[in-house]
């Protein structure tokens, strides 16, 4: 463990933090504290979750050196400020169980900490699908009203970065999994959490520290990528560049960057007036970002418009607008009547429309868009579904013009910095103590095959950094995964070299590492949602490989594994592991789908495959003397359905390095 004089030199030297970005909201803590120098560390509120059965560290600041004691469970433990008043204590390791309180006290000065628990400590972390929230999942209104588990929690971390290494996070609460609160959860990691405290009878507490859109290389020391000062110099000077650049080019664009929205004025919708002459608008097609049309880097709000007919028999009816995706809030309009509002990226909205809001013949809606970040605008299926009527598209060209405009430093790229989220939402939380580690992130490192690549030796980078950076770094915590899902246009031909089946063939490579452990998700995933809703079965099957991993217990947590392949003649024969008793397919014939092979020309066709007890015998009229096989390799394999007894779906696998 570094001692506390380490951690706030290492925090504080040469430290230059960022403004906070728009429209980040920092969440205060509960606890009770005296007005004084004495303090926690953010992460040390009312209803904290600590790690059990291992020493436990509990850190603040108070009086340069004061002395500082901590009280828990009828034991005391002493500690004593640095100069600067950083201190931290060594509490002996604790059985599961709470609630507890736990007491600091340093001269007349106390903080209480109430409702504290003792369990498991798992530390969920990486971009979107994890920062994906449980209102956002399947059944959501469904598992959110049956959430009562007091002893499922959650911390998250603030959205906020540095520069340099800083000494706490920028705020953050622990709450309760409840019908009030888990609509917030990470859906993963709740799913995981409450498919776990079936089987561990002990509390579970989720750090989430997330960032949607953010690549790996931010989540990583400077130390840990070998970032010398002149190479973090000329990042940043690239990162401003930019920046500066993209204001300048949608200045230029608008002739000025708004910041009040000048439709909506005193709460009234004036750009969502039908009557309002929008021939001056400019023209974006719908569904896609703005971002890709002429608006790059745009943060902020812009509204949309686009007029539809209906039927006599239609109005009578009534109907209702779905929007699939917007990115990231919305209020929608109807002939200038609202119909819905929603606040969340990636939502769907269903707004009904009543007969009495719309008009035969022509109907105008408008859409006002607001984003904080990553993609802006409306980017998914939009359909008026008539009650007397047959649905059909609003997809097309839609009238568009910008309410406000503001930016993120590096025009909305800063979680693409090195190390600056590492700097601010974990560094701070380092001296803690935890279960392990859940990470779900891929997808911004996975633009191109060489990009995919690459993420096998960063990927073993973050793991091994954060194992020797933790605490006294000698702890090989458990580190879990999920692998890509499925996602994207599935393929005629077998790819060459897919992005998205090369970074989980990366990923994959760090199984050879202790502790580890990965989630096969490419049968759950959405083809042309980039954040697939069921998150069930995500939590589910990675909870399997943490009670197989982590817990010790005797289960089959992965779906088959290749293992060896035999050449027969015109045939190749696969074996598997982690068959538990045989191999199944979902394919009603029973056909095996999936697979491709090659002969020396390396040229790969769709196979033919049959299962024969623990294997999977491909061969293809095409190629007579096969010397390769491939299994699940595309960015959507959507072919693929091989699975185990348990039904869970076979990994992706290649035998070529081609």
């Amino acid at each position: 463990m570094r001692s506390s004089t380490s951690l706030t030199r290492l925090a504080l030297a040469g430290a230059v933090a960022f403004a906070p970005p728009p429209n980040t909201t920092f969440a205060q803590t509960t606890s009770t504290r005296e007005s004084s120098a004495l303090r926690l560390a953010s992460l040390f509120t009312d209803g904290v979750v600590l790690q059990r059965n291992k020493p436990i560290a509990v850190w603040g600041w108070a009086e340069p050196n004061a002395d500082v004691s901590v009280s828990f469970r009828g034991r005391t433990s002493h500690a004593k400020a640095a100069g600067d008043g950083r201190w931290l204590a060594k509490l002996r390791a604790e059985r599961p169980g709470g609630p507890f309180e736990l007491t600091v006290r340093s001269g007349g000065a106390h903080i209480d900490l109430r409702d504290v628990l003792v369990g498991d400590v798992w530390v969920a972390s990486g971009q979107s699908n994890m920062e994906f929230t449980v209102s956002q999942a399947n059944d959501a209104a469904r598992e959110i009203a049956s959430a009562n588990d007091p002893m499922i929690r959650q911390f998250k971390v603030p959205n906020s970065w540095a520069d340099a290494p800083e000494a706490d996070l920028a705020g953050g609460a622990w709450v309760r999994a409840d019908s009030q609160h888990v609509g917030a959860f990470t859906a993963v990691g709740y799913f995981f959490a409450r498919d776990i405290r079936r089987s561990v009878k002990v509390p579970i507490g989720l750090i989430n520290t997330t960032w949607g859109g953010s690549n790996i290389e931010t989540w990583m020391s400077r130390g840990a990528q070998h970032i010398t000062d002149s190479a973090w110099r000329e990042i940043r000077r690239v990162a401003d560049a930019r920046l500066t650049a993209t204001r300048d080019a949608l200045r230029a664009k608008l002739g000025g960057l708004p910041e009040k929205d000048s439709g909506l004025v005193s709460d009234r919708a004036v750009w969502a007036d039908p009557s309002l002459d929008d021939s001056g608008w400019s023209d974006i097609p719908v569904p896609s970002y703005w971002e890709d049309h002429g608006y790059p880097g745009m943060d902020g709000v812009a509204w949309y418009r686009h007029s539809f007919d209906v039927s006599d028999q239609e109005q009578r009816g009534g109907a209702t607008i779905t929007l699939a995706a917007i990115d990231d809030d919305d209020i929608t309009w109807v002939n200038g009547i609202e119909i819905g509002r929603t606040v969340g990226y990636n939502v769907a909205r269903a707004y009904r429309v009543p007969a009495s809001a719309l008009r035969v013949g022509r109907n105008l809606l408008a859409v006002r868009v607001s984003d904080g970040g990553g993609g802006g605008g409306i980017n998914g299926a939009v359909a008026l579904v008539p009650g007397n009527g047959a649905p059909r598209s609003l997809a097309g060209a839609w009238k568009f013009k910008v309410g406000t405009v503001s930016f993120q430093p590096d025009g909305q790229r800063i979680n693409k910095i090195p190390s600056v989220l590492y700097n601010k939402m974990l560094y701070p939380i380092l001296p803690s103590t935890i279960k392990g580690v859940l990470w779900y992130q891929g997808e911004s490192n996975a633009n191109n095959s060489e990009q995919a690549t690459a993420y096998r030796d960063q990927f073993r980078t973050l793991m091994t950094s954060w194992r020797r950076e933790w605490g006294s770094g000698r702890d090989t915590f458990p580190f879990l995964w999920v692998q890509l899902p499925n996602f994207g246009t599935a393929d005629p031909v077998p790819p060459t070299s897919p992005a998205w089946a090369m970074q989980r063939e990366s990923m994959a490579a760090a199984l050879s590492l202790p502790m580890t452990g990965q989630a096969i998700t490419i049968d759950v995933g959405d083809s042309i949602n980039l954040h697939p809703p069921n998150k069930q079965d995500v939590g589910a099957r990675l909870a399997r490989v943490a009670r197989s991993v982590a817990y010790g217990e005797s289960i089959i947590a992965s779906g088959p594994t290749y293992r060896s392949r035999v050449v027969r003649s015109d045939t190749i024969v696969v074996s598997f592991g982690d068959v538990d008793g045989g191999l199944v397919t979902r394919s009603p014939d029973g056909g095996v789908g999936g697979f491709s092979i090659a002969g020396a020309d390396r040229q790969f066709v769709w196979a033919e495959a049959k299962i024969v007890g623990n294997t999977v015998r491909v061969w293809s009229a095409q190629v007579k003397r096969p010397v390769a096989v491939r299994y699940a390799w595309a960015n959507n394999p959507d072919r693929a359905n091989l699975y185990n007894r348990e039904q869970l779906p076979a990994a992706p696998f290649r035998t070529d390095r081609w």
